[in-house]
């Protein structure tokens, strides 16, 4: 499948920059256009290696904002959006949880019912020339809710989510689907477990974690650090949203994991081993680790079977997270202690 001009959206968060980076390099002849609202999560300095690209453009504004997006689809007649915006933080959806609903669930529903529009005569009749156009929402593994002690998510585990960020996001999942089902309109949605890399904002765990050990401060831990999630490299991931953008069958769901199970205290400690060895000092820094009082509503875990990506479309995680995370703790060093 050849795209054109794709619709990035959230294309300056964590995720959405590295994957530009990453498919601009992958694919040299394509244009990109990155509609972000620049919120507390989105930052033009995650884009710097590609903000000189005559085929990247930036737009600030809100997907929510129909006039908006109705715009950017009759200038640039985009052939496929790949919609990563989202408000993405547990912890802020618990205090706004407004927000949430806004950008998650009427923001989606704006993207794809203009793409739709702008796409599409009728249910089930595609205008000419947008045959192969695709629509690929990017969802997370919190959706399932929370495992016990063994099992995995599949795409067919039941919905249960738990906060009102994977409420909205579920919600989201759902109006897409319905798109296919209802329109049949060539939609894709990939749900993953938890990413980490370069580029994260800096009140997610590992970053944090980092930070906090780098300036000697306490690393807070929720609860007794037992949760578990499945980790998975920004880049590994970014690699399985183009193959699902391009080869993935319409209507279908993929779950993208890294198959790295980590509880949140081996991951500090983890952290503090690679640091204690590349940035000693006098004390190790596991002894900044802290526990502090959990958060309403927190997961006990997740982890994803992505047997499906990797047998139906051929992808595989490069990293684990001994590898992936020495990667990671580079980055942060560069930013976080100024030369």
């Amino acid at each position: 499948m050849t795209n054109k001009t794709l619709l990035i959206s959230g294309g300056a968060g964590f995720i959405g920059s590295n994957f530009i980076a990453y498919y601009l390099k992958e694919n040299p002849n394509t244009t990109i256009v990155n509609l972000d609202k620049l919120t507390y999560a989105g930052k033009l300095s995650n884009l710097i290696e590609v903000e000189n690209n005559t085929n990247y453009h930036f737009v600030a504004g809100d997907i929510c904002d129909r006039t908006l997006v109705e715009k950017l689809f009759t200038t640039y007649n985009f052939s496929g959006v790949i919609h990563f915006a989202a408000e993405s933080h547990v912890d802020n959806s618990i205090a706004n949880p407004e927000a949430f609903i806004s950008t998650n669930v009427l923001g989606t529903f704006t993207l794809l019912d203009v793409a739709k529009n702008h796409w599409m005569e009728a249910p089930n009749q595609v205008k000419k020339a947008c045959e192969n156009n695709r629509f690929l929402h990017i969802s997370t593994d919190e959706v399932y809710g929370t495992l016990g002690e063994s099992g995995l998510f599949t795409e067919q585990t039941p919905y249960a989510p738990n906060s009102p960020y994977s409420a909205s996001k579920a919600s989201s999942d759902f109006i897409v689907r319905s798109y296919f089902h209802t329109f049949g309109m060539n939609v894709v949605t990939t749900n993953c477990s938890n990413n980490y890399g370069p580029k994260q904002h800096d009140e997610k765990l590992i970053p944090t974690i980092i930070r906090k050990a780098i300036q000697g401060e306490n690393i807070p831990i929720y609860g007794d650090g037992k949760n578990i999630r499945d980790w998975l490299f920004v880049l590994d991931h970014c690699k399985g949203i183009a193959l699902a953008f391009h080869t993935g069958k319409t209507g279908e769901t993929y779950n993208i994991g890294g198959k790295n199970e980590r509880n949140n205290v081996y991951i500090a400690n983890t952290i503090c081993e690679v640091l204690d060895e590349i940035a000693p000092k006098e004390k190790s820094y596991k002894e900044l680790i802290s526990f502090v009082k959990d958060r309403p509503g927190h997961d006990f875990r997740y982890a994803i079977d992505a047997s499906k990506i990797e047998k139906d479309l051929g992808w595989k995680a490069n990293e684990n997270f001994e590898t992936g995370i020495k990667k990671t703790i580079d980055w942060y060093l560069k930013k976080y202690v100024k030369a």
